[in-house]
C-alpha cells in the first residue's frame, strides 16, 4: 500500500518564518534555518525593558542556543509566527523568555534588513519602567541582570567579545537608553 491513513505530522509553526522583501512585504513561508543559512530576508521583534532607574535588564543566552550561545543581548528576542503581529510577537517573548505579563510593550523603532541586522527587518520595542519580577526561563536563558548606562558602556568598550553583535550595534545606534 502506498498511502497510509496516518495523519501527517503537525509541522512546528515556530520553526517558520515569512521571507519578506526589502519592503518588507511577506514572499514566502521557509524553515528559519533555510532562512539563516540562506541570508534571506525576514522579520524580527526585539523587546528592550528597563526599570524605575533606567537600567537595561539583559538577558544572557542560554548555552544550547544555535548562535551566539552564553553570551548577552537584550532583555528578549524573538522572530513573530507566521501571520503573527510585531506586537504580539513582543509580548509573547517576554511570556516565554522572561515570564513577564507586562504591559502592551512601546513601539520605538524599526531597522531596516541589512547584513548589521542578519537581514531582519527589526521591530524594536520598550518596557519603559517594569517593576514586575523577572523569572527567566532557563530554556531559553541562562541570567539575566540590570545593567546602568556605565555598566553597559563598560561592557561593550572592554569586553564585545562576551555580547551578541546584534546588542553592540543597538548600543552604537544610540538605541539602548530608556525612553
Amino acid at each position: 500500500m502506498i498511502f497510509t491513513k496516518k495523519s501527517p505530522a503537525r509541522i512546528d509553526a515556530t520553526r517558520f518564518v515569512e521571507v519578506v522583501d526589502d519592503a518588507n512585504r511577506p514572499l514566502a513561508v521557509l524553515a528559519k534555518d533555510i532562512v539563516h543559512r540562506q541570508l534571506l530576508k525576514h522579520r524580527s521583534v526585539q523587546v528592550l525593558v528597563f526599570n524605575a532607574d533606567k537600567k537595561i535588564y539583559l538577558q544572557k543566552r542560554n548555552m544550547d542556543k544555535r548562535f551566539f550561545p552564553g553570551r548577552w543581548d537584550v532583555s528578549a528576542r524573538t522572530h513573530p509566527h507566521v501571520g503573527e503581529a510585531v506586537r504580539d510577537a513582543a509580548m509573547r517573548t517576554l511570556r516565554e523568555e522572561l515570564h513577564l505579563g507586562a504591559e502592551a510593550p512601546q513601539f520605538i523603532r524599526a531597522l531596516p534588513a541589512c547584513p548589521e541586522t542578519g537581514f531582519e527587518h527589526v521591530s524594536i520595542f520598550a518596557v519603559s519602567r517594569n517593576t514586575q519580577s523577572i523569572n527567566p526561563n532557563s530554556d531559553e536563558v541562562c541570567e539575566g541582570y540590570y545593567f546602568s548606562r556605565e555598566e553597559l558602556t563598560c561592557l561593550v568598550k572592554e569586553f564585545r567579545e562576551l555580547l551578541t553583535p546584534n546588542l553592540v550595534t543597538l548600543w552604537e545606534a544610540g538605541m539602548l537608553v530608556s525612553v
